[in-house]
């Protein structure tokens, strides 16, 4: 009978260990904004912070400020599709001028990565930039691009260069998991 005990206890126990560590080994937490109609996962330890004027949302690490996640929602001109706007590579270069170094910012942003990916029904575009700062720093950006309901979503994940290696993949992880609807 005591034998019985114990092996249920440990299975127990075990079992609670192994959900537990998934959770804090996957280090994200979920936000959903049912208005506008768009999820995703942020890292643990970061905070929503709200700024005037500008993206819809946005997160920053409590410790490190600059590493952050925003999402900024504009008009798509007449209804147009993601693929009618253009290929990945098109709407990337687009972006980087507009979004990530407007002309007279000083910034140079250079896209490395433009990829296609499919999720609930949406076409979504994954975009990778280093983007140069004028005093000299470099900074990592990724982006997921995707229209829904006549709107263009653009989710966001900046980095220093410096901290890249350290988070590249939790930020995959995060800019991956953006959905609309």
């Amino acid at each position: 009978m005591w034998k019985r005990i114990v092996l249920i206890l440990l299975l127990v126990f075990s079992f609670s260990l192994n959900n537990s560590s998934v959770a804090a080994a996957a280090g994200l937490k979920s936000f959903v904004d049912t208005t506008d109609g768009y999820q995703f996962l942020y890292p643990n330890g970061w905070v929503q912070v709200k700024v005037a004027n500008g993206p819809d949302v946005v997160f920053h690490d409590f410790i490190e400020f600059t590493e952050n996640v925003s999402v900024v929602i504009s008009p798509v001109p007449q209804g147009k599709t993601l693929v009618q706007l253009g290929t990945p590579t098109e709407v990337g270069y687009k972006l980087g001028k507009v979004a990530l170094a407007p002309q007279g910012s000083g910034r140079e942003a250079e896209l490395v990565n433009a990829q296609k990916r499919e999720g609930n029904g949406k076409i979504y575009y994954l975009l990778e930039y280093v983007v140069k700062l004028p005093n000299n720093q470099e900074r990592h950006n990724l982006a997921s691009v995707a229209t829904s309901r006549g709107k263009l979503f653009t989710f966001n994940a900046s980095i220093p260069e410096r901290r890249w290696p350290k988070v590249k993949q939790i930020m995959e992880e995060s800019v991956s998991s953006f959905f609309v609807y």
